[in-house]
């Protein structure tokens, strides 16, 4: 064995005992070891039962001489060397993170492996953040998270595509460009220049931000939806669909945001779940019964309809009432004063409660006998409505008959589309009733003064039963925070309906994360009949139609649109207002369209959605080979938004999804679980964050903590942030950061490229090693694969933990210290740790890449201008799996936790162990390990921590009354369990009889003043 030839040498170890000869030694390698840097730097500690008094986990720093060699042998030990600081804070920290950034090329390393050759590619689509504010922790979550992505998979060598974006257009910005002085005196061109500007200033802090948090890309090639080439491209994806008549023109119900005076779509509401509404129930007397009814009950003649509505102020604009055509309808008699109400049967317990009063039944039918009955409107004399049959109406509330305004509905509209009911509007888009709702309603406000007046209105003319404040969920303008109306108005639409099963089909071979997300975007697909995708408003993309001045008639088709097209990407879409009319409507397109002359014709005035400028992207965005995107990462508000809206124009366009997988993040919220809100002063700013703020409470964490911070977060629910969970983050990442000192520490001088150790030559423990960082390799991998950084921080805190610092350091530290500096055994363990730093560096770095490259300035084995990034993944060998190599050594594991464990809280280095295994694959594995009987430096001996090891096919008969035995039982599974043995063993442990080495501090010496033979040699040979 290794160290054999110094038990051979009597005379110096006999020599070596006299203390000034040892001294004089110590001396010359003392003299030897100080080399350029001054004294030996202090080792950085792991939890280790035989050298340090430490507690557990990785983070604890030991001076090195509190572990080896106390005193005048302290110089002789190879102990940790690194100018790798252990922590960085305040200033310091974010001056290294610019200096990371601006040294390693972090703003040039999207364009360089774009130029690089790849075999394949990785497309990841930036939804557009909405450019009308300041960078936040939403922005951080979901530009961190995708960066994290498309670094990894930078890494592992695939061209990354992705091209950050920004959605410039709409009300919002507009509201916010021109503050307090709205639009009046200002024209569509001014107001489109105040709202560019204001937009343009939130982009550049946007950037700012987006690269301070160190988010690959090449930012000087981003896209936004006011640039000329994207909205030619929208304007194509609209012409493909208006061609196809997907698109098209109509006067129908729509959300009508009275507060932003345009129209709104399903996804720009916001649904407010306490808003109160004045619900009322009102009768409209019935003045021609039924036929079916009549025939059998003559003494019904004066029944009257009872209603319920939790919008009293659309009475006015009633045109039916509908009826259930299957469910059963009773008239009763009120007790308390005769009064006759028809109502459904199934209600009738509910109103006899609300109403205080006994209802007695008088007769009963089915809905369909309600057919033919005519009622009088309570509000407008000699104005009478007919009893309806309608699908949607329910018998959860109310009376099982419900009111009907087909211009205030949209399932009302569908049945005055069936039944031919005139949709009159009685509200202007100021959310105020009109003349033709008559003189005492006209120019009040339907929400508020209006709904006091038809109220009072109803209570004059008797028809007012019952008046309840009703809290439900009511649509709210999403940006005004206002409750909005639906109104009829003159719009284009998307026929989503016709689109649905398309959209459906196409998100089936989609990939969705979570797949719990798929339920809610099948949903929401469902619940959107039409797409009204025209506003009111002049900050956006026109929509390219021309009207008939006299008959208001739509010109537009594919050469109108294909001109205005070219135009917009020319000139921008400002040449809409600028240009006259005959350059943007020449003699030639209105040949082609057949049309008359461009005297005849009119500019429309109406913007498209912001939704569609954002959902058209893929076809400005990706590249045509495959205009397909790997991923579309956005959080779950836009399950109804944009995934919705791409998915709609992509599968309209193309009939696919412009989307392989979706990954659906939450939001961010505060410590306490709450929405983020500068009311309750909960709101943390991401640049607080890295900076740091003005008081203690919120100190400089630096990027990386920020990006860890996302990394570990639960992303598939709402994510939490707050003092708390920085300050666990940055204790995370300093915790790290001690691990890769130990390491870097260890491999001081080491150069892989020249004394890298072969596999097959290697320690077994060093084997083993090899084999448990390929298989972390392999998992880490599998879990950003998956999206789910959360997973690969568990994966590495897991090894770190349990691999290395409880399991590996506490080893080897002796081998590592205390053996000659190039002998085998060192050199093997520092080609592990090398790889095991390589492997480590590489596997954090889509999450840190400042502390990556920061490690990696300091690791050996590569040139100095070569930065992490651009230099691969984790690198591991299928040499590493060594499936025998795994059961000696885990079976030797199992040994030494019964040995362990039978001196529970002792410093195992105190004890000799003898193992015995009866004959068999066990015992041979063991032997493999060591092949003397007895030995204090086998691999065996060294695995299991003891000051020596016996390894036998029986305990000895004479063992001493103080022997402390145990028996166990190890399973080898070999040759995916083609070999199984189940293979008994028992250990005796008794103290050791040898004296503590003052050098290695391993009891394996002859007196307490003399080193171990193994000391004796490497100090020797030292002069």
């Amino acid at each position: 064995m290794r160290f054999r030839s110094a038990i051979e040498l009597p005379r110096l170890y006999m020599l070596l005992c006299r203390v000034s000869a040892v001294s004089q030694t110590l001396a010359r390698w003392g003299r030897r070891s100080h080399r350029g840097d001054g004294l030996l730097h202090r080792a950085v500690s792991f939890s280790s039962g035989r050298y340090y008094s430490v507690s557990s986990g990785e983070g604890n720093t030991q001076p090195a001489e509190a572990g080896f060699a106390q005193g005048q042998y302290r110089d002789t030990v190879l102990l940790p060397r690194t100018a790798f600081p252990m922590k960085l804070t305040g200033q310091k920290l974010l001056d290294r993170e610019l200096q990371i950034q601006q040294e390693c090329g972090f703003a040039d390393l999207y364009s360089w492996q774009r130029e690089r050759k790849a075999k394949k590619e990785f497309c990841l689509h930036d939804g557009p953040p909405y450019a009308n504010g300041d960078p936040h922790v939403g922005h951080a979550l979901n530009k961190i998270l995708k960066d994290i992505r498309n670094r990894f998979e930078m890494l592992r060598g695939r061209q990354v595509h992705y091209i950050p974006g920004w959605d410039c257009h709409g009300l919002p910005i507009e509201l916010k460009a021109l503050g307090e002085l709205g639009t009046s005196g200002l024209s569509p061109l001014q107001i489109r220049q105040k709202a560019r500007e204001f937009a343009e200033g939130a982009i550049a802090r946007q950037k700012a931000a987006f690269q301070r948090w160190g988010v690959m890309a090449d930012w000087d090639q981003c896209y936004h939806t006011y640039e000329g080439a994207y909205e030619a491209a929208q304007l194509k994806v609209f012409q493909d669909m208006h061609s196809k008549e997907l698109i098209y023109q109509d006067y129908k119900p729509v959300f009508w945001s009275p507060s932003s005076r345009t129209a709104l779509a399903e996804a720009e509401l916001e649904y407010n779940p306490e808003h109160v509404s004045r619900a009322i129930y009102a009768t409209f007397p019935l003045v021609t019964l039924p036929p079916k009814i009549a025939s059998e009950a003559a003494d019904l003649s004066s029944v009257s309809v009872l209603v319920w509505t939790t919008q009293p102020w659309t009475i006015p604009a009633n045109q039916a009432v509908c009826y259930m055509p299957n469910a059963q309808y009773s008239v009763v008699k009120r007790t308390d004063n005769s009064q006759l109400l028809l109502v459904a049967t199934e209600r009738t317990a509910s109103m006899a409660a609300l109403l205080g009063t006994e209802l007695e039944s008088v007769g009963t039918f089915t809905g369909s006998q309600l057919e033919g009955g005519i009622c009088k409107h309570p509000t407008i004399p000699d104005k009478e409505v007919p009893l309806l049959p309608a699908n949607h109406v329910t018998m959860a509330k109310g009376t099982g008959l419900v009111h009907t305004a087909p211009a205030h509905g949209m399932e009302d509209y569908s049945v005055a589309s069936q039944f031919n009911l005139s949709v009159e509007c009685m509200v202007d888009e100021d959310g105020k009733f009109t003349e033709l709702a008559g003189p005492e309603l006209q120019n009040l406000s339907v929400m508020r003064e209006g709904t006091e007046k038809v109220i009072c209105m109803l209570k004059e003319c008797g028809a007012l039963v019952k008046e309840e404040q009703c809290v439900h969920s009511y649509p709210y303008d999403w940006r005004t925070k206002q409750p909005v109306v639906i109104r009829p108005s003159k719009q284009w639409f998307i026929n989503t309906a016709s689109l649905k099963d398309k959209a459906k089909d196409a998100l089936q071979k989609v990939r969705v994360l979570p797949e719990s997300a798929r339920g809610s975007l099948l949903a929401m697909l469902d619940r959107r009949t039409y797409w009204c995708i025209s506003r009111q408003r002049s900050w956006g993309v026109p929509i390219p139609v021309f009207y008939h001045r006299e008959t208001g008639e739509a010109l537009i088709n594919k050469h109108t649109v294909s001109h205005i097209a070219t135009l917009f990407k020319e000139k921008g879409s400002d040449c809409w207002w600028e240009l006259p009319i005959e350059t943007l409507l020449p003699a030639e397109v209105l040949k082609k369209s057949k049309a008359g002359p461009v005297t005849d014709y009119i500019r429309g005035e109406d913007v498209l959605d912001i939704w569609f400028d954002s959902g058209a992207s893929w076809a400005a965005v990706l590249e045509e080979s495959d205009s397909r995107a790997d991923a579309y990462v956005e959080g779950k508000d836009q399950i109804g938004g944009w995934f919705q809206s791409s998915l709609l124009t992509s599968v309209a366009v193309r009939n696919k999804a412009p989307y392989k997988s979706l990954m659906v993040h939450g939001f961010a919220i505060s410590e306490k679980g709450e929405k983020m809100s500068k009311s309750l002063g909960n709101v943390v700013d991401p640049d607080t964050v890295i900076n740091g703020g003005k008081d203690s409470s919120m100190p400089a964490y630096g990027a990386d903590v920020l990006r860890w911070w996302v990394a570990e977060s639960n992303i598939f629910s709402e994510v939490q942030i707050g003092p708390s969970v920085l300050n666990s983050a940055r204790d995370s990442v300093n915790k790290l950061r001690n691990t890769l000192k130990f390491l870097l520490g260890n491999v001081h001088g080491f150069d892989p490229r020249i004394q890298a150790v072969d596999a097959k030559e290697m320690h077994y423990i060093d084997q083993y090693m090899l084999h448990l960082l390929r298989e972390y390799g392999i998992k880490v991998t599998d879990a950003y694969s998956e999206f789910d950084a959360g997973r690969v921080i568990r994966i590495l805190q897991a090894f770190i933990s349990r691999d290395l610092s409880s399991f590996y350091f506490s080893i080897i530290k002796d081998r590592l210290y205390c053996d000659p500096e190039d002998s085998l055994g060192r050199r093997s363990c520092q080609t592990v740790l090398e790889e095991v730093l390589d492997g480590l560096t590489r596997s954090i770095a889509p999450i840190l890449p400042h502390l990556a490259e920061e490690v990696y300035v300091h690791a050996p084995g590569h040139d100095k201008e070569e930065t992490l990034f651009r230099s691969g993944w984790i690198k591991s060998s299928s040499v590493w799996r060594r499936p025998g190599l795994e059961e000696a050594v885990e079976g030797a594991c199992a040994i030494r936790d019964s040995f362990l464990s039978s001196i529970p809280g002792k410093n195992a280095a105190k004890y000799d162990l003898t193992v015995a295994i009866e004959p068999g694959l066990l015992f041979e594995l063991m032997e493999s390990l060591q092949e003397e009987p007895t030995s204090t430096s086998s691999q065996l001996a060294e695995l299991m921590m003891a000051a020596r090891v016996n390894l036998s096919s029986q305990l000895p008969r004479d063992l001493p009354p103080d022997a402390l035995l145990k028996h166990g039982s190890f399973l080898i599974n070999l040759e995916g369990g083609v070999i199984r043995e189940d293979s008994a063993y028992s250990i005796a442990v008794v103290p050791t009889s040898a004296a503590r080495c003052p050098r290695c501090r391993r009891y394996t010496s002859q007196s307490a003043d003399c080193m171990c033979p193994r000391c004796q040699t490497v100090v020797s040979q030292a002069h």
